[in-house]
């Protein structure tokens, strides 16, 4: 899951980035409101972690514009801010959730996942389609009940899928939230993830859309 993470404090940044990374996410760091705005605006993110004392231009007036313009991705505000009036002002313009330093960092990625997964419409932290149950905290599948070993790609491709089940993902789209900047991506490496993803699991899981990407069904609900 592709976050990006808005923290002009390069201490703070960098533990953040380091432990987001270790609990699964891919980050990306900017260090103004103004790199913020630009950033979310492509809306290749599935959230953002905003600071609101920003240089050249406040986390609030970034989070404002963004709303005022259409994008809807999930943002948790991470301040020193703690006052009430703030925190509703903060809510009042797009925050999602409300996070005061200092954070834990495994709240910070709980709470992360919840406003994906309620952005997605689900309301449990397992992903099922068909046979297969995915737990994003746990970076666990299973399939007909049996746990199945992924690597770390495969579990992102998969988990990508899953979470916008029902949707048609193109190769660049899965790329664009599974890669954070710098990283180098080979030309095959989706299709490769997806053969071996269809190896490991039930037959039909993963579908390919002939000349536009791939899916996985959702499930009625």
């Amino acid at each position: 899951m592709r976050i990006l993470l808005a923290e002009d404090d390069s201490l703070l940044g960098d533990g953040l980035r380091a432990g987001l990374r270790q609990l699964g996410f891919q980050v990306d760091w900017v260090r103004d409101g103004l790199a913020a705005e630009r950033e979310l605006a492509t809306g290749t993110y599935a959230a953002a972690v905003l600071d609101l004392g920003l240089p050249l231009q406040d986390g609030l007036v970034a989070l404002q514009n963004l709303r005022q313009s259409g994008v809807s991705t999930p943002v948790l505000v991470l301040t020193a801010r703690d006052t009430v009036p703030e925190r509703i002002r903060g809510l009042d313009l797009g925050a999602d959730d409300y996070v005061v330093k200092p954070v834990d960092l495994h709240e910070l990625g709980a709470r992360l996942r919840s406003l994906v997964r309620r952005a997605h419409g689900q309301l449990q932290e397992w992903l099922c389609s068909g046979p297969v149950q995915l737990d994003p905290a746990a970076r666990q599948v299973r399939v007909h009940g049996e746990s199945v070993a992924l690597s770390l790609r495969e579990f992102d491709v998969l988990h990508t899928l899953m979470r916008n089940a029902g949707r048609v993902l193109s190769r660049d789209q899965l790329q664009q939230q599974m890669y954070s900047w710098g990283q180098e991506v080979e030309s095959n490496a989706i299709e490769v993830h997806i053969h071996h993803l269809r190896r490991k699991l039930a037959v039909g899981v993963v579908q390919t859309v002939r000349g536009v990407g791939y899916t996985v069904q959702r499930d009625p609900a």
